[in-house]
Formats: C-alpha cells, sequence, structure tokens
C-alpha cells in the first residue's frame, strides 16, 4: 500500500512538474524564443506607461507576453503542428494551406485563387485611377512610372493545391489589367511572363519567388523601362538555404531547408547605408548602372531589389504605404517602380499617396455632375509632416438630411476649393476620398458623375 503511494505521489509530481515547465523555464536567462514566418510576439509590459500614469493594461499584456513566451513555445508548436499535419493532413494555422507533395500556400490568397469577395466594378476603377494620378504626378516630375502585380503562387502553379475549386471568373489582377488599360497606364503582366518559364521560380514552402524567379521579374521590368538585362540567363547554383516562411509559420523549431537558386555572377552595387535585412523599410544603393530609380516593392522585392540595384546608378526602395511620391523629385528619379503582389490590390484603395492633389478643369464628360457644397458636407484636415505645406482632405461627413447620389462606378470625384480651382480627389473604399490640398486652401464640396435614375437626384441637381 506504501509502495502505491509513493508512486502515485511521484505521478501527481511529475504532471505538475510537466505543466510548471512552460512557466518555470520563463525564468532560464535565454530561452531562443523567436518568432516564426511572420508572427511579432509581444514585449515585457511595463507597470506606467510614457507619462509616469500606472497601466491599467497591464495584467493582460502580461498575459499575452506570457503566451507568446513561455518555455518550449517554438517546440511544442512545432511538435503540435507536424502531429495535426501527418495524422490529420490539418494545417493548425488558417495563415497556411497544407497543399499536396509538400506543397504550402499562404491563406491569404484563397480569396482570389476561390473567387470570394472579388473587387467591385468601383473599386476596379479606383484603383486604376489612383495609379493613374500616381503616373500623371511622375512624368509631370519627368520621370517614367511602371506598375506591376506580383503572382500569388497559386494563380501560377495550382496544381498542388489541395481540394479547393478554383474560380473560372477572371481575377481581380486581370480586370485591374484592363483598367489599366484603360487609363493609359504603363503595366507588367508578371503573371505571363512567369507561364512562358517551363521551370517553377517560387519556393515550395514560401509564399514568394525564388531567386531564379526574382531574375526573371527584374528583367521583364526592366524590359518595360526600355533597360534590357539578363540576369534570368545566369548562372544560377541550387543552394539548399532557404527555410520558407510558411513552414516557419508552421513548424517555427523546424530545421528543414529548401533550394533556392543562387545568382553565380557578382552584382556590382553598394549600400548608401548599412541595412540590417531585405525587411528594411528603405533600402539606398548606388551601382554600376545608370540613372536613378525609385522602387515601392513588398516582399516580393527582398530577393528582386538586388537585381534592380545592381541596374541602377542610384536606386531607393521603399516599403512605406502609402506611397512617398514625394521623394521622386528628392531623389530626381529618373524610374519610378511600382511592385504589389496580388493579394494586396485592396491597398490601392486604402491609402492616399504623398504627392499635392492635381488640379482640373471641369471635365466635358460631366454634363450631369452633382455638387454637394460646404453648407452640407465637411471634411477631415490633418496637416501633413511629411509633405509640408500640406493638409490631408480625407473622409466627407454628410450634414443634415442630405442624401447623397450614388457615384457612378467610373466616375473621377472632383473637390472644388476655396482657391477658386478644382482638384482631383484619390478614390478609396466605402465610398471615401482623400487628397492633398495647400494648407489654407478649403475644400467647399465635391463634384461627381451620379448613377442615372438615382433617388433624389433631381432635388439636388
Amino acid at each position: 500500500m506504501k509502495t502505491k503511494n509513493v508512486a502515485y505521489a511521484f505521478f501527481t509530481a511529475l504532471i505538475l512538474l510537466l505543466c510548471l515547465l512552460p512557466s518555470l523555464g520563463m525564468l532560464l536567462p535565454s530561452q531562443g524564443n523567436e518568432a516564426g514566418g511572420n508572427q511579432a510576439l509581444s514585449r515585457v509590459p511595463a507597470p506606467r506607461d510614457d507619462e509616469g500614469n500606472w497601466n491599467t493594461a497591464y495584467l493582460s499584456q502580461m498575459q499575452n507576453y506570457a503566451a507568446d513566451h513561455f518555455f518550449l513555445r517554438q517546440e511544442m508548436i512545432t511538435a503540435w503542428s507536424t502531429l495535426n499535419a501527418r495524422a490529420l493532413r490539418s494545417s493548425i494555422t488558417e495563415n497556411v494551406v497544407l497543399g499536396r507533395d509538400g506543397w504550402l500556400y499562404f491563406g491569404d490568397t484563397l480569396p482570389d485563387y476561390a473567387g470570394l469577395a472579388p473587387m467591385t466594378e468601383r473599386e476596379i476603377f479606383s484603383a486604376a485611377r489612383n495609379l493613374e494620378l500616381i503616373s500623371e504626378y511622375c512624368e509631370n516630375q519627368g520621370a517614367t512610372f511602371l506598375f506591376t502585380v506580383a503572382p500569388n503562387k497559386n494563380s501560377l502553379y495550382p496544381d498542388h493545391m489541395p481540394g479547393i475549386t478554383a474560380s473560372s471568373e477572371p481575377r481581380d489582377a486581370q480586370r485591374l489589367e484592363e483598367a489599366l488599360i484603360g487609363q493609359g497606364v504603363s503595366y507588367l503582366d508578371l503573371f505571363a511572363l512567369f507561364r512562358e518559364e517551363g521551370e517553377t521560380l517560387y519556393f515550395p514552402r514560401d509564399s514568394h519567388w525564388n531567386a531564379k524567379g526574382a531574375a526573371l521579374a527584374a528583367d521583364g521590368v526592366n524590359q518595360a523601362l526600355g533597360r534590357p538585362s539578363e540576369y534570368f540567363d545566369g548562372p544560377f547554383a541550387p543552394t539548399l538555404n532557404h527555410k520558407g516562411d510558411l513552414y516557419d509559420m508552421l513548424y517555427p523549431a523546424g530545421k528543414g531547408l529548401e533550394m533556392d537558386m543562387a545568382y553565380l555572377p557578382e552584382l556590382a552595387f553598394e549600400y548608401d547605408t548599412p541595412i540590417r535585412s531585405a525587411e528594411n523599410l528603405t533600402i539606398m544603393t548606388h551601382g554600376g548602372g545608370t540613372d536613378s530609380l525609385l522602387m515601392f516593392r513588398d516582399s516580393f522585392g527582398n530577393l528582386l531589389y538586388p537585381y534592380m540595384a545592381n541596374s541602377f546608378d542610384a536606386a531607393l526602395f521603399s516599403r512605406s504605404m502609402p506611397y512617398r511620391l514625394d521623394l521622386v523629385s528628392q531623389r530626381e528619379a529618373d524610374f519610378v517602380v511600382a511592385e504589389l503582389v496580388e493579394r494586396n490590390l485592396r491597398y490601392l484603395i486604402q491609402n492616399v499617396p504623398l504627392m499635392p492633389a492635381p488640379r482640373r478643369d471641369l471635365p466635358e464628360d460631366f454634363p450631369d455632375t452633382f455638387y454637394a457644397w460646404d453648407d452640407d458636407i465637411a471634411f477631415s484636415v490633418d496637416t501633413s509632416e511629411v509633405l509640408p505645406g500640406y493638409a490631408l482632405i480625407s473622409n466627407p461627413h454628410i450634414l443634415g438630411d442630405l442624401v447623397l447620389p450614388a457615384v457612378a462606378p467610373d466616375s473621377q470625384v472632383l473637390i472644388p476649393a476655396s482657391d477658386g480651382c478644382y482638384y482631383e480627389a484619390f478614390l478609396l473604399q466605402d465610398g471615401n476620398v482623400g487628397l492633398y490640398l495647400p494648407e489654407g486652401v478649403q475644400p467647399l464640396g465635391l463634384a461627381y458623375r451620379p448613377v442615372w435614375g438615382t433617388e433624389n437626384y433631381e432635388n439636388f441637381r
């Protein structure tokens, strides 16, 4: 009996120790806990805020910190993920889709792939029109503008997707391309460029293209700018050195690497200032080419920017959003390129680029323009710290009982201003608009072409 009690006590103590191990391990000086994939781990909360007041959210923040930093966290996540993937063919995170043959796909690309919640006609027009305003501004500054879309991996390589039916309707990227042609915006079709190649140019366990795929994209961009390059011709060497971002999300403690294609010729560029990683918000370089480049990019630019840096005498690569168009004149850029991944096309209608709004005469195709004046409508006004002398005008508020007619899907929106001019606004989601006006110039209302037959339209014409 005594022996049995000792065994029970030992078993109970062992279970308690295992339960306490994650917490007790946090007392160790170094745990090696790092964020996996695109995670951002909580920081140690401070008892007081910057103004010296007690941090009322301290306990909840400490709870979040403990949840992110308990001992052996990454190893436990990796073990749990491995068990689910092998036994149940299930991913423990909605951010990662388990494909066939060991392939992984980013969960955020599923709406594009399945045709769920596509952009409306108004949103497509708005994105294209916003890019046209950017292109016009760049041209007025003496720079050539180019826009391109980095394809989602499952748009190019759907054969390894699990049993999810791909949409037969045109994707948002295809619809946007047609709208850009209508607006006269220079566009590079990377979808067609990649589909012409017989080899796989994306990582199986990462959401991005590999170094050879980036070389193909660089050649495409240079060709579109009238500056041919031959990076894709290589030579390249297979190198087992890449840990995929999707793999890292599922298996943060995993050691698995996959093959990349290392570009062997030396790239002749240098950094103006040292960088911590390819994820830097701003990267400035000078290289062996000619002219100046300003390139707005996202994570697909991590492998793309070295080729582009090599192609130009001076280059600035920016991950800023909204786009810093004020840099065009500051950098005396000869070329401006905007690269955006397919899954994030709505970014184009979520931010107002940092540039003065273009002045406009009332267009001749606005014969039935609707006007709402300052007695009926108000705006948010925010002085810009980045664009001196300008204020961001946005978020028009309807006053009183006024009912505004719906905007036609392909209508610009002009802002009559106190200086007697019209200014064209950037078109944002949910009917919002935004633009930068000189300080002291007040917006007086809205001018746009309404949908025909809108109720109450006759009362306000």
